[in-house]
């Protein structure tokens, strides 16, 4: 097993999916509830997130491929995706403020939304795993670590949700977006050494 690119495959993941940034965005929508319903609310979004993530994981090659898409386009173009998610997660409304205005009240879907999508499961998360999974430049054994290791992102996040009242005492609204954006930094980060490598390959084969 690859350690060092296990390990990447981390922080790239962790970074996409900010999980410190999603605890104010859970104590805001389940204020009021009691502990075993916060608890109960917590894990299905975790779970969602995941059968989500694995589906792109397993489908989304098969998805690029069918469309007909050269890898290096698909790439630079998450590259760029991925760039313009961090550019929001550094400039913009810091992921708990933005998450808990998209927030309509409704509880009986809020493990669906604003929890698990886009929160847990963002846009630059699905776009990252299939990024990471890629069938030209990964063997089967390192994209099975890399659902492994998405997968313990999401326990990591889980953990962080249960513990979420003390952790929200401590770092408060401010420190959840300091945290946001110093993620948003090194997301940028990725997406640029994702792009570069790309078009580096893009001229290689041509």
């Amino acid at each position: 097993m690859n350690w060092d690119l296990a390990l990447k495959e981390f922080i790239s993941i962790w970074v996409v999916v900010d999980p410190f940034g999603t605890i104010p965005v859970f104590i805001a929508v389940t204020v009021g509830m009691s502990a075993a319903h916060q608890r109960l609310i917590a894990l299905k979004a975790v779970l969602i997130a995941s059968l989500i993530l694995l589906f792109f994981i397993v489908a989304g090659q098969a998805l690029i491929e069918a469309l007909d898409i050269h890898l290096e386009a698909f790439q630079i173009a998450g590259g760029i995706v991925l760039f313009l998610f961090a550019t929001t997660m550094i400039f913009g409304d810091g992921k708990p403020e933005t998450e808990q205005k998209q927030f309509d009240g409704n509880t009986n879907h809020l493990a669906v939304f604003p929890l698990a999508v886009p929160s847990l499961a963002s846009p630059g998360a699905m776009l990252a795993v299939v990024m990471l999974t890629d069938n030209h430049r990964y063997s089967l054994q390192e994209q099975f670590v890399t659902a492994g290791v998405m997968l313990t992102v999401m326990a990591c996040s889980l953990g962080l949700l249960l513990l979420a009242p003390p952790i929200q005492r401590l770092i408060g609204n401010a420190g959840a977006s300091i945290i946001s954006r110093v993620m948003g930094l090194i997301l940028a980060s990725v997406a640029v050494d994702n792009i570069l490598r790309a078009v580096t390959s893009y001229f290689k084969l041509n």
